[in-house]
């Protein structure tokens, strides 16, 4: 069986695979294909059009891609939608985040050096990252699963930029002293918000096949 990760973001796409490929548990597999599940991308299957992400909520927009992907695909499709929560920039990232500031047509680069410029102005450095997951398996049952991790904005980059998710380099959870890009990938996926999200999703996938 064949499950489409539907992404377009390649860093948010490898982060999802570091958990989902877990799914040989027991078996000596640790590639994107194993237990007769193979996880496809949107660039394997050609696939360039876009979801429209025009809900309310990260639940409504995760099940919107989920619908349109696997609309396009006829697979079952796996979606997410998430983004960055900053208490002392109120309501203007959230699910927005990628559009905010330098927008999403500045590289990660460009658009991190905004995000840490504004946020300079600012003592309170709260912040939350939020995930939500949603699947659409092979019978149409559809299936969310949500992951939370609060931390803080850190004064600068604390770690190499990794392509696609630039946050990840000025982001640190609460419980955790290094930024998300500078633990080690258990480190990471066991505390960030998509960690926690697939990994419930990985669980669900583990109990469908053995039943």
């Amino acid at each position: 069986m064949k499950i489409l990760i539907a992404t377009t973001n390649e860093g948010k796409f490898n982060e999802i695979m570091e958990v989902l490929s877990g799914i040989a548990h027991g078996a000596e597999a640790h590639g994107p294909e194993a237990e007769g599940i193979e996880f496809v991308s949107l660039k394997d299957l050609g696939i360039t059009d876009k979801a429209i992400e025009d809900g309310e909520t990260y639940l409504e927009n995760a099940y919107k891609k989920a619908v349109f992907y696997g609309g396009l695909s006829g697979l079952p499709t796996v979606a997410e939608d998430s983004g960055l929560e900053v208490e002392a920039l109120s309501d203007e990232l959230g699910m927005h985040t990628r559009r905010w500031g330098a927008g999403e047509d500045a590289s990660d680069e460009q658009w991190v050096e905004h995000f840490l410029n504004v946020m300079k102005k600012h003592s309170n450095k709260k912040a939350s990252f939020k995930c939500t997951a949603y699947y659409i398996d092979s019978d149409g049952n559809e299936h969310d699963f949500f992951g939370e991790c609060p931390g803080v904005i850190t004064e600068g980059l604390e770690a190499p930029l990794r392509p696609g998710i630039p946050l990840s380099s000025c982001f640190k959870a609460d419980s955790c002293d290094k930024v998300y890009s500078a633990l080690s990938e258990d480190e990471k996926n066991n505390l960030s918000h998509r960690g926690q999200a697939m990994k419930k999703l990985l669980k669900h996938l583990q109990s469908s096949l053995e039943n």
